[in-house]
């Protein structure tokens, strides 16, 4: 079982809808928690939990400048984790298209009967 001072797999911290709106909010500019939140129906320290979970997962950084802190994301680790993905489904397409093409190759088999050359 994970330790909490274990880091925080991408793909697990983007499981949460709020998180991933908040990661697309914080892909085009720099926003304070101030900012986040109020685009939220939750409080600001329940946003400051889920910046810290992206935060722990790579996902985003975090500046302070004076006492705000403002968040913006990390495109260089959204493009591991993209690379992963297309990785994955392009292995698991192949193996669709694999499967899928037996599979039609069967029916065809069994439409047609099997072939007796006459004499």
């Amino acid at each position: 079982m994970p330790t909490y001072s274990q880091k925080i797999d991408g793909f697990a911290a983007l499981g949460e809808p709020r998180r991933r709106e908040i990661l697309r909010l914080v892909s085009s500019k720099e926003l304070s928690v101030g900012d986040i939140a109020r685009r939220f129906d939750v409080t600001r320290p329940a946003i400051s939990q889920h910046l810290r979970v992206l935060k722990e997962a790579g996902l985003v950084t975090e500046r302070r400048d004076g006492t705000k802190r403002l968040y913006r994301a990390r495109p260089e680790t959204i493009a591991q984790l993209w690379a992963s993905l297309e990785v994955f489904w392009s292995e698991s397409l192949r193996t669709l298209k694999t499967a899928a093409e037996y599979e039609e190759q069967q029916r065809r088999s069994r439409r047609h009967g099997p072939r007796h050359e006459s004499h």
